[in-house]
């Protein structure tokens, strides 16, 4: 007999390599400092595209983190629910690639999408060819890790921020 355990998976999305981009991933970096209940898995979700897919499907809930164009001013905290998704999680950095929204509306078609999904992100300043975030999301890194937390704390898991440990000489 098996027993089937909730999974709450957390997938950091984009590429470090086009700038504000890879603000999911570096966010996703961020949370890994966090004491997390044993039912939420980190994901690096990189440019995964379609590979994504029986991670999503595994999923019992859902939460995305990316750099999410609204056309709002950079920096501003984005939070898309499911019926949201599609129309902005759509950056492609190349016409080979399959993004995001291509996966979301595969599970959805196939009925696997959890119904609890929703994104976190902030509005991207720049997507170019550069391997750091700008200023203004370097800076907001930390509150979107935190708001991903109070998200995780809203649906009742455990995601506390570790202590700062201190090193002595």
């Amino acid at each position: 007999m098996s027993i089937n355990k909730h999974r709450v998976v957390v997938i950091g999305l984009g590429n470090p390599l086009m700038g504000d981009d890879g603000l999911g991933l570096a966010a996703l970096e961020r949370l890994r400092e966090y004491a997390l209940s044993p039912e939420v898995e980190l994901v690096d979700g990189g440019t995964w595209g379609m590979n994504l897919l029986p991670v999503i499907e595994d999923a019992d809930e859902l939460i995305l983190i990316d750099a999410i164009d609204t056309g709002a001013a950079p920096g501003t905290a984005v939070r898309l629910e499911h019926a949201q998704l599609p129309r902005y999680l759509a950056t492609k950095i190349s016409p080979h690639q399959v993004d995001l929204r291509d996966v979301l509306a595969l599970a959805e078609l196939r009925g696997t999408l959890p119904p609890d999904t929703v994104a976190l992100g902030l509005q991207p300043a720049s997507i170019e060819l550069r391997n750091a975030l700008s200023d203004v999301l370097r800076c907001r890194v930390d509150l979107l890790a935190a708001s991903v937390a109070q998200e995780l704390a809203r649906r009742g898991y455990a995601a506390s921020r570790f202590p700062a440990v201190a090193i002595h000489a």
